[in-house]
C-alpha cells in the first residue's frame, strides 16, 4: 500500500495566481506553476500522507466531489511524484 506525502510546509512557498497557484519548492529551487487539484492535493496529504483511497475520501469531503474519479487522481499523484513535490512509499 502506497503512502503519498507532502513535503514539509516550510518547504513550499505558495502564492496563488488567478487560475494557478505558483509553488516553490526549497529544496529543488523550481517554481512549480499548478492547477487544481495539485494544490489542494498538496494540502491535504500533508507531511503525514495518505494512501489513494484515503486521500479520495478526503477530497470529496472537503471539496465536495461527487464523482471523485480514482483513476485520475492516481494519475495527478504520479505527476506530481515526478515533479519532486510529493513523495510516494
Amino acid at each position: 500500500m502506497t503512502i503519498y506525502r507532502a513535503p514539509p510546509a516550510d518547504a513550499l512557498l505558495v502564492a496563488p495566481l488567478d487560475e494557478f497557484t505558483a509553488v516553490f519548492h526549497h529544496a529543488s529551487g523550481i517554481t512549480h506553476l499548478l492547477t487544481e487539484p495539485a494544490p489542494q492535493i498538496l494540502h491535504a496529504l500533508g507531511e503525514e500522507g495518505m494512501t489513494l483511497d484515503a486521500l479520495l475520501a478526503t477530497l470529496s469531503v472537503e471539496y465536495d466531489l461527487a464523482d471523485g474519479d480514482r483513476e485520475a487522481l492516481a494519475a495527478r499523484l504520479d505527476e506530481l511524484v515526478v515533479s519532486g513535490l510529493v513523495a510516494a512509499a
